[in-house]
């Protein structure tokens, strides 16, 4: 028992000095591991103390840690280098030889960077949701069918998930895992750009997601040497991205869309308790209910910005009839830019996101792996100037643990720039009252990032920042 007490202790103290992210924030070394938990059985094992196996269930056995390379602010290497993080520049560029040759290759690469965390690295969900509060009973009497089936099959999907009672017994979780990314093409009206990348492998990174009752999240996501971290505290959901630092969301507190791929079943229902049933679809050769869920008008008016109008956010659930799990979640997000003196510029961004290998843990069935097509297309204008991106992530889950002993409130704490309203147009209005100035703010940046990026790749890279949060 002392030994079990030792490692969470360790682990309390882990949780509050190194993955809070205050803590992250303050010292940004670039060497800093990705997962909190792997350092600390790194440190444990070290003093060849066991792992306790019995109270933490995990998606895998414990392998033997392996190092991370060290991280990057951003994906932007040009300029001088620093002397304290040439270790870690040196170690980068020989595991990325072509970084070197040319330097197209290098602006190449930093645009393919910040489109994939830009757009992948943590967006939302469409509507905030309460998941600690109780579904609605099933009901047919005065109900219409589409929701009443819409119930049924959520019924179906948290019993089929290991049951309501075991996840109403979870308070926090943790997830870790491994992902590649590529943006693979860009078509123009006149041709289809094929991406630089393609020739090479997709980037690879990992990610590591903490969650807490209620309305608690941080998520670290680490992609080709650069790093975007996000997470909410129950009243404020922000992102750090290195080359926008910190940010804070318009709109209510919204989960986290990658928690909903398999990872977090009671949100989930929660999140589509006011779908509808829209019909049945077979994927993959198995028959599934969709469930439709549409963002309400005052909630897409909060979360619209400046010349940024958020038109409709459409999150569709493909559940299997079989199974009762969720095979496929998918959603629309269209967002209209109005620009000075200009026309207006419409932005849809539809994520199909395919969840697989489901396995139990502590009883709960969590989707170990999946993959995700993003399509970005921009319209508007005129009739030749639309463009159309494509992108695609591949995850496999390797740890989850759930009720981490010592995991706090201090774990969720926004960067300290929002708290105090000096960043960002939202706490801009929230400080002074006065919106006009965050308009004002919010279109000179917009017209000098239209100055400064060229139409097709770095334009869609900075709108879809301020479009995903």
């Amino acid at each position: 028992m002392e030994r079990k007490q030792g490692f969470f202790s360790a682990l309390k103290e882990e949780v509050v000095r190194g993955l809070s992210p205050r803590k992250s924030r303050a010292g940004r070394s670039p060497a800093r591991s990705l997962s909190s938990m792997t350092g600390l059985m790194r440190r444990r094992m070290g003093h060849h103390v066991a792992m306790p196996e019995v109270l933490i269930a995990r998606s895998a056995s414990l392998r033997p840690p392996e190092a991370l390379s060290p991280l990057r602010e951003g994906p932007d290497q040009d300029g001088p280098i620093d002397a304290k993080v040439e270790g870690g520049w040196a170690h980068w560029m020989k595991r990325n030889p072509s970084i070197l040759g040319s330097s197209s290759s290098s602006a190449c690469k930093r645009s393919d960077l910040r489109l994939l965390l830009g757009v992948l690295g943590a967006p939302l969900a469409p509507v905030h949701v309460i998941a600690t509060e109780p579904l609605p009973q099933l009901s047919i009497k005065d109900t219409p069918i589409e929701t009443s089936s819409a119930q049924y099959i959520l019924q179906q999907y948290l019993a089929a998930s290991g049951g309501l009672k075991i996840q109403n017994s979870v308070h926090n979780a943790y997830a870790m895992g491994k992902l590649k990314m590529l943006a693979s093409d860009i078509e123009t009206p006149d041709k289809v750009i094929k991406n630089r990348s393609s020739s090479r492998s997709p980037e690879s990174g990992g990610f590591v997601l903490w969650q807490m009752n209620p309305d608690m999240w941080y998520v670290e996501l680490a992609l080709g040497g650069s790093k975007v971290h996000a997470g909410s505290n129950g009243k404020l959901v922000w992102r750090h991205t290195p080359w926008l630092g910190a940010h804070a969301a318009k709109g209510p507190v919204r989960p986290l869309r990658r928690a909903l791929q398999g990872l977090d079943p009671r949100t989930t229902a929660s999140m589509f308790i006011n779908g509808r049933c829209i019909g049945e679809k077979k994927i993959n050769g198995e028959d599934c209910f969709i469930l439709k869920l549409c963002a309400d008008p005052l909630t897409l008016k909060a979360r619209s910005e400046g010349p940024a109008e958020i038109v409709r956010h459409v999150l569709f659930g493909y559940f299997s009839q079989k199974t009762g799990l969720l095979v496929v979640l998918e959603d629309s997000h269209l967002t209209r830019i109005q620009t000075n003196g200009g026309d207006a510029v419409y932005w849809e961004t539809t994520i199909n996101s395919y969840l697989n290998d489901y396995r139990p843990i502590e009883g709960i069935m969590i989707a170990h792996s999946g993959h995700s097509v993003v399509t970005l297309y921009r319209f508007g204008e005129t009739a030749m100037s639309h463009t159309k991106t494509r992108m695609e992530e591949a995850w496999m889950i390797e740890e989850v643990a759930f009720n981490i002993p010592g995991l706090s409130i201090d774990c969720f704490i926004p960067p300290a720039e929002l708290r105090l309203g000096s960043v960002g147009e939202v706490c801009e209005v929230r400080q002074s009252g006065t919106a006009k100035s965050a308009t004002a703010a919010y279109r000179a940046k917009f017209a000098t990032y239209e100055r400064s990026y060229d139409s097709n790749v770095n334009n869609i890279i900075w709108q879809m920042d301020n479009m995903h949060v």
